[in-house]
């Protein structure tokens, strides 16, 4: 799932919020900073997840990869919302259904060294998840007007409405050209020192702040994600710190709006639904002959984590409901992939045929014989 140690500092911020809220009465959710901070976390947690991408095996599926974060998000999307509104006829199903749609690239980065694919299976799946995190984001945003009409306000990660998407599109498209040109012509020099390499490297970083500011301030998640496939200062455990504290800030905002309640039994439904309509997709994407040995891993492999949860915050202003059912749809999404993964190793072991011993290969002859 999301690593133990990430999943213990949550569980004291989750209460805290709790507490917080419930001795203070306090709105987060409609406080004039809310809409800046969560997009602060989205934002680390956007450019976090493609930064982690293996770029050269990227290039080689890359096609895969496009068809699964474009179509097999939306018919992700389409089929929990389905199920959803088939018990809860109510208009932001489909809000709740993206927010949970896409695969947690930190959750997957946390199990990768014990899985059990292919590396190309690996990359796949680590691109899927990096790259459905940021359409999942823009789906978000330029969805909430148009499904929850009247509401009086929207998130503001994006601007709403047809037109305005399509400036944003090409606004964030221009971001990622200016960082690549500045970094080509400005940062693309030979360092000649020990003292150049961490000057030249002060510099990235210097960058990577001035673009994230820029995709924070104008709306700009889509570019920054992108940059992460090109703009890698080294960081060592700095970024997986700050993931990890933007985890424990969100979990800690999501205790503040769960004071009013839970609901259980749409989370459960929801969670559920998000797992299934993986297993439909990933089996539909990996039809061809080179996916036969990781399809079924593939298919299991749904997981939540820190997108889904600032998903819910920010929905929370304009679908109150957002915090309480995504918020446990996350926790069962994650049970399933432990169970499921569990279920499917534990028949490939018991599957696996045993080495045969000598008394039962009498035909085979000694290795001396063979020798002489």
């Amino acid at each position: 799932m999301i690593g133990t140690r990430r999943a213990l500092a949550l569980i004291p911020a989750l209460v805290l919020g709790i507490l917080l809220a419930a001795g203070t009465g306090l709105d987060v959710a409609h406080s004039r900073a809310y809409p800046l901070a969560v997009t602060i976390l989205l934002a680390i947690g956007l450019y976090a997840s493609t930064h982690g991408i293996d770029v050269a095996e990227f290039r080689t599926r890359w096609k895969t990869v496009v068809t699964a974060v474009t179509f097999g998000v939306i018919l992700k999307a389409a089929l929990i919302s389905a199920v959803m509104f088939a018990f809860y006829r109510e208009p932001y199903v489909f809000l709740l259904s993206i927010a949970v749609a896409q695969i947690d690239p930190l959750s997957v980065a946390a199990v990768r060294a014990k899985s059990r694919m292919s590396e190309q299976g690996k990359a796949l799946l680590a691109a899927w998840a990096a790259f459905d995190d940021p359409i999942t984001v823009l789906l978000t945003a330029y969805l909430t007007g148009v499904l929850v009409p009247g509401s009086g306000a929207s998130p503001a990660v994006l601007p709403t409405g047809l037109a305005a998407a399509g400036v944003n599109f090409a606004a964030n498209a221009a971001l990622v050209v200016a960082v690549w040109l500045v970094r080509r012509l400005v940062l693309g020099w030979k360092a000649p020192s020990p003292a150049a390499v961490r000057v030249r490297a002060g510099l990235e970083v210097v960058l990577l702040l001035a673009c994230g500011a820029a995709a924070v301030q104008w709306s700009l998640l889509l570019g920054l994600a992108v940059t992460g496939l090109f703009l890698r200062p080294r960081f060592g455990v700095a970024l997986d710190r700050a993931v990890t504290g933007c985890l424990v800030l969100a979990a800690f905002a999501v205790g503040l709006v769960l004071a009013d309640g839970v609901r259980i039994v749409p989370g459960i439904v929801l969670g559920t639904a998000a797992y299934g309509a993986q297993i439909v997709v990933a089996l539909a994407l990996t039809a061809p002959r080179v996916w036969r040995a990781d399809r079924m891993r593939l298919a299991l492999g749904q997981q939540n984590g820190l997108t889904a949860l600032v998903l819910a915050l920010v929905l929370e202003p304009v679908v109150p409901a957002a915090v309480a059912t995504v918020g446990p749809a996350i926790l069962v999404v994650n049970l399933w992939h432990a169970a499921a993964n569990g279920l499917w190793d534990r028949r490939h072991r018991l599957a696996r045929p045993k080495p045969a011993t000598a008394a039962e290969r009498p035909n085979e002859r000694p290795h001396a014989e063979h020798a002489g």
